[in-house]
């Protein structure tokens, strides 16, 4: 593994509380995993607002230097000024630190929902793909922008990478099937190449690892009407974009949906949501999905004891005690649900 623990057996990391409600529920997941004893040595940095306000970039230089050290980081919700010229802080960080894989599990927390038992992994290329945002502007007569023009780009060994990186977690886990997700009747060259690398891959888990694909709309459609046909959904990086938050729904939104994005020199574990200044210091945040981040960051480092203590709690104050923020259906304020996870520790 990539980290290393401190002459005291503490794991350094560093920990990015973000903006709105990121500090919020970031006090509630250091205090959950203090009481958990949870083996990290935090090093609190900025980003985002926050960063700016600091320093005048969204992804301070001493933020970066931090996690270049501790090549592990948890991060609340971070924004990007509008305006300004600043590109997105999370896909600088993606692209800064090699993350090319995105990983969003979303399982079914609170029980008598639309969709029931739900177990999914999407697993999410995170360099590639329209998101390189190769783009610019052809003026026509006295209109600047008169045409857009964007270019994709996927590479075999990209595709590779990613695919071979959600056999490997499917295996890891005991899963039973990997689908591919992809348009490539369409776009035969852009996610062709991403489908046909991984057929070809899928050959060197047969026995262990069943394979199928679907295209992109035939899947959202599917995962709708039965999302309980799959199992680990490994796509590029626009399609991943787009079917996490949908897969998210089928639990109850993005305030469930933890997010990983991990790489060969650091890993950096997240709660997807945005920052929703709108109840930010109003006790109304819902700390879930970062502390399901920490979940999988605790997966990543070993701790795997630990990171399953952590879910089993949260599945007890949430569905045995009753207790849940008003966005899972609850009354509890954010300090009310950290007291009843305290207590079940």
């Amino acid at each position: 593994m990539m980290f290393e623990r401190n002459s005291d057996g503490m794991i350094p990391a560093t920990l990015i509380p973000g903006d709105g409600i990121g500090p919020e529920i970031t006090q509630c997941v250091v205090a959950v995993l203090a009481k958990l004893d949870a083996p990290f040595d935090w090093d609190v940095q900025q980003g985002g607002l926050a960063g700016v306000a600091a320093g005048g970039d969204p992804l301070p230089e001493a933020t970066l230097n931090s996690i270049r050290r501790t090549k592990l980081a948890l991060k609340g919700p971070l924004t990007t000024p509008v305006g300004g010229g600043f590109r997105s802080v999370n896909v600088r960080l993606r692209e800064e630190f090699h993350l090319y894989a995105n990983l969003r599990p979303a399982h079914s927390l609170v029980p008598g929902g639309r969709f029931e038992n739900i177990d999914l992994i999407l697993v999410r290329e995170n360099l590639e793909g329209l998101y390189v945002a190769f783009e610019h502007y052809i003026a026509v007569g006295d209109d600047p922008h008169a045409v857009a023009i964007s270019t994709g780009m996927n590479t075999r060994d990209g595709a590779k990478r990613i695919i071979r990186f959600a056999f490997e977690h499917a295996l890891k886990l005991g899963r039973k099937k990997v689908t591919l997700v992809h348009k490539a009747n369409v776009l035969k060259a852009l996610t062709g190449v991403f489908l046909e690398t991984g057929r070809e891959m899928a050959k060197e888990y047969e026995g262990r690892i069943e394979c199928d694909d679907r295209i992109i709309d035939a899947c959202a459609m599917q995962l709708v009407l039965n999302p309980w046909q799959f199992d680990v959904i490994v796509t590029t990086n626009l399609f991943g974009d787009i079917l996490s938050d949908l897969i998210a729904g089928l639990v109850g939104g993005l305030g469930a949906a933890p997010g990983a994005n991990i790489g060969e020199k650091a890993a950096i574990f997240e709660a997807v949501h945005g920052s929703a200044p709108d109840i930010a210091g109003k006790g109304l945040a819902n700390p879930t999905a970062l502390l399901l981040a920490a979940g999988l960051m605790l997966d990543h480092v070993g701790e795997v004891a630990i990171a399953t203590k952590l879910r089993h709690i949260i599945d007890m104050v949430l569905t045995t005690d009753g207790v849940r923020t008003r966005d899972l259906g609850g009354t509890a304020s954010t300090q009310e649900f950290t007291t009843a996870l305290l207590a079940r520790i």
